[in-house]
């Protein structure tokens, strides 16, 4: 266990510390609304209470963590996601009740699970679109010199554009010819995880000194074996380092994408909650793009450790 997971003591130290300062950070950002009630109503508010109460807001400046749980969980789960007629009919302390509930989620358009997949799909295509349109940029650039002096100021200048004013470019556009739904929101996507990929592949593409180089040209080694055997296997670790960067930036890019768009996803629920005060919500929305995230970069790095296991590679 220990091996396996040799910095979870340190991991859960650092949790621990986030959780008490934002526990800490709820009084003074939620007390004057205490106070201010108080106020009003003639009363003298305790010390005490007035935590306690700056904890249980309805619409709190700053939820605590325990709130942001049950609302993640009345988002997905919950009565808030399932609605009330399936609430009452189901109990989700028992197996087959829970397990229905989750079926409704995937179907109910106020479950944070039905927004988190329609964010899901549009990220993964961005990012299947991103990396594959990077790798090949980067093939080009490493061996075009014209290409290496052309394009890739351009790919460099194309990130200092702002993602927030972009998106909504890319979208007016592409509803004028006709394509809307996935499509552009898939492409903000790909425009965000495309130039990770394509640094670090280029980066790993020129990783064999010259040394490298001459032993395969002294093997008389075509170009495409160059490539194969040598270029490209010593670019994988830089390859996937960039694509764990990649696919969260993709995500990120869906989602500011759904923010003009407003059918659905984990945007749409960030700007309805902005909309109608519901911090809670917005919280709860963040939590779950950040678990979307995580597991994500999880997965891109599992992928890691058994593709360059089987390459014979340290992942």
């Amino acid at each position: 266990m220990r091996k396996r997971f040799p910095a979870l003591g340190p991991v859960l130290v650092v949790v621990a510390v986030i959780l008490a300062i934002w526990y800490v950070a709820v009084i003074p950002m939620n007390a004057k609304w205490e106070y201010d009630q108080a106020a009003r109503a003639g009363q003298e508010l305790p010390f005490g209470e007035m935590v306690a109460r700056t904890m249980a807001q309805d619409r709190p400046v700053l939820p605590a963590p325990h709130q942001v749980v049950i609302g993640v969980y009345e988002q997905t789960v919950g009565c808030d996601a399932v609605g009330r007629r399936m609430c009452r009919e189901t109990t989700p302390l028992t197996l087959q009740g829970f397990g229905e509930r989750i079926a409704a989620s995937f179907t109910s358009n106020r479950s944070l699970i039905y927004h988190a997949g329609i964010t899901l799909s549009a990220t993964l295509l961005g990012f299947l679109i991103g990396t594959g349109g990077g790798i090949l940029l980067a093939i080009g650039i490493v061996y075009n010199r014209a290409a290496d002096a052309s394009v890739m100021p351009w790919a460099i200048a194309s990130q200092t554009i702002p993602i927030i004013a972009l998106a909504p470019m890319i979208i007016v556009v592409l509803n004028s010819i006709g394509i809307s739904g996935l499509i552009p929101k898939a492409i903000i996507a790909a425009y965000l995880s495309f130039f990770p990929v394509v640094v670090g592949m280029v980066k790993g593409l020129r990783a064999p000194d010259a040394m490298q180089l001459d032993l395969m040209k002294t093997y008389s080694a075509p170009g495409r074996d160059i490539f194969a055997k040598l270029r490209l296997p010593m670019s994988m670790p830089y390859l996937f380092a960039s694509l764990k960067i990649g696919i969260a930036a993709a995500l990120v890019g869906t989602i500011v994408g759904e923010l003009p768009v407003q059918q659905g996803g984990l945007g749409v629920r960030l700007l309805s909650g902005s909309y109608y005060g519901q911090t809670i919500q917005i919280w709860a929305a963040l939590l779950v793009a950040a678990i979307l995230a995580a597991g994500l970069v999880g997965i891109v790095g599992l992928i890691e450790r058994r593709v360059l296991k089987r390459m014979g590679m340290a992942a």
